[in-house]
């Protein structure tokens, strides 16, 4: 079961999430387990987008925004690429990949930032785009303001949050072959909203850093150790760090409200992209093993088109039509 918790500290400018996603983040590893081409993640890049999978979550929770959100680390190293997508009714899928040998070690700068081009990116793609509408996307490196490497999805996300948003941000997340899970504290602007809900934050720049409420919550959520994060309740976690705070919590979304696993991968979709490659790519693949065979990267859906099918394909007016920018195939 997957649960998402929303709360406020009364008479205070700060807000707060728990989110726990277990058949969802299950049910994403298996499917990669059961690809016979690539075989199950690497347990680090298990952590790796099992927290990046808690982190969308919550920023998807975080704002007012009808469309898709999507997290993506862009890696130098063995882990290339790590997608989170999340709809707004908090369906997700997520997918990563590997390529060469896994190093010993399980940081970022192991697996995404050996030559120190690795960088993390947020996009909101709206549901219904206005004519010459584009998705809006911010990015950070994976290194800090110093030149210091970042080891941890959680520290890469708060200084995106920090220099993108302008916004303090506190995130905790922990994720094994079980259970995806993420803690956000944040401060609520004195004046606007986040960027990422389309405002502007720079009347409360003064307020960065400084706020001693946030401060003193900030530090009681840090002390949340990995393993209480994966294995206590919410109820638990919640009074373990701020027993001493009023809360003022929300009813918890969870069953078919709370996070849930969901691809938009359809045959429709396929055959848009396989038309964008052209013919000449499709007589191709048919010569050399007889059929065209696409595999969905987010649940592992198999899609095959035989010579009547890719000939039923480019007979149709597909001029007015083009492949999909989130197939992802």
């Amino acid at each position: 079961m997957a649960e998402l918790h929303k709360f406020l500290f009364e008479g205070l400018p700060v807000r707060g999430m728990l989110v726990r996603i277990t058949d969802a983040w299950q049910t994403i590893l298996a499917r990669r387990a059961q690809n016979v081409e690539t075989g199950p993640y690497p347990p680090a890049v298990v952590g790796i987008l099992g927290e990046m999978t808690a982190a969308a979550t919550l920023l998807q929770s975080n704002i007012k925004f009808e469309g898709s959100l999507v997290l993506q680390l862009h890696g130098d190293g063995p882990l290339k690429l790590a997608v989170v997508e999340v709809q707004p009714d908090l369906r997700l899928r997520a997918t990563a990949k590997v390529v060469g040998e896994p190093p010993s070690q399980s940081g970022l700068s192991a697996w995404a930032n050996v030559g120190g081009q690795g960088r993390c990116a947020i996009t909101l793609d709206p549901a219904r785009r206005l004519p010459g509408q584009q998705p809006y996307q911010g990015m950070v490196p994976l290194y800090g303001d110093q030149g210091e490497p970042i080891e941890r999805v959680q520290d890469v996300l708060a200084h995106y949050m920090l220099q993108s948003e302008q916004l303090d941000t506190c995130l905790v997340l922990a994720a094994n072959d079980q259970v995806a899970a993420g803690l956000l504290i944040q401060r609520l602007p004195l004046q606007g909203e986040v960027n990422l809900a389309g405002r502007n934050l720079a009347r409360d720049e003064d307020q960065i850093g400084r706020n001693e409420d946030y401060n003193r919550i900030a530090i009681l959520a840090s002390s949340l150790k990995s393993e209480e994060l994966l294995t206590l309740s919410a109820d638990d976690v919640l009074h373990r760090l701020f027993w001493e705070e009023a809360l003022l919590r929300f009813e918890p979304m969870t069953g078919e409200q709370g996070p849930s696993f969901a691809c938009r991968c359809s045959r429709e979709r396929v055959s848009n992209m396989l038309k964008s490659l052209g013919r000449e790519e499709a007589d191709a693949a048919l010569a050399e093993r007889g059929q065209v065979e696409v595999g969905c990267d987010f649940c592992g859906q198999q899609y095959r088109f035989d010579a009547v099918d890719v000939e039923q394909l480019f007979s149709v007016n597909w001029s007015d039509q083009q492949a999909s920018p989130d197939a992802w195939q």
